[in-house]
């Protein structure tokens, strides 16, 4: 598995939290390593819900490598551009995360600002990368997901980030509510719950 080591604690417990870099996010982590490269020291984050947008973020500012701004499309638009002029003036890159994929903004003067931004957008994972995360999943909650689940679940699964965190989760769920191990019943189940019936999913 290859992943980014975060400084970051959950909340009910000590156990490190990971970024999992794959297919879908690659460029994406690469870019954050090298903010001096982004033209004008700005670079906008997009892509799709649970994806990890702010857990990079937080991985980008903890490593002082500059400052991030999240939810930035719901923020007030003049307030972004007088950051995007500090930035300029102090040479700090600043980062945008926006939520969803695309960013609808009006005021003009930030617009065009922000079209000469570097875009980073974090694509689907492929197999290899729902594989690692479902495992990085499973690992934060501590839970024993059983030998070769991976291997059963991902392509019989819906290839989304969230997806595969219900998938897990519920997983987890049954496991706890039936006092059993994770196994191929227990896998079912879950991928039935979250996604529906097996119908038309490999058997």
């Amino acid at each position: 598995m290859s992943q980014l080591a975060l400084p970051l604690s959950l909340s009910d417990s000590d156990t490190a939290r990971t970024i999992v870099v794959g297919h879908g996010n690659r460029s994406v982590a690469e870019a954050l390593a090298s903010p001096d490269s982004w033209p004008f020291r700005t670079a906008i984050l997009m892509g799709p819900p649970r994806s990890g947008k702010s857990l990079l973020a937080r991985w980008f500012e903890a490593q002082g490598s500059g400052e991030t701004i999240d939810g930035a499309n719901r923020a007030d638009e003049t307030s972004i551009f007088h950051c995007w002029n500090r930035a300029q003036e102090s040479g700090t890159p600043l980062l945008l995360v926006v939520d969803g994929e695309r960013w609808d903004i009006s005021l003009p003067d930030l617009k065009s600002r922000m079209g000469a931004a570097m875009q980073l957008e974090i694509a689907a994972p492929d197999d290899a990368m729902a594989a690692d995360l479902m495992l990085a999943h499973a690992a934060q909650r501590r839970l024993a997901l059983g030998e070769g689940a991976p291997a059963y679940l991902v392509p019989r699964m819906e290839r989304s980030y969230t997806a595969i965190e219900r998938v897990v989760g519920e997983i987890d769920r049954l496991s706890l509510e039936r006092k059993v191990p994770a196994t191929l019943s227990v896998w079912r189940d879950a991928l039935d719950a979250v996604q529906g019936p097996e119908q038309g999913r490999l058997l």
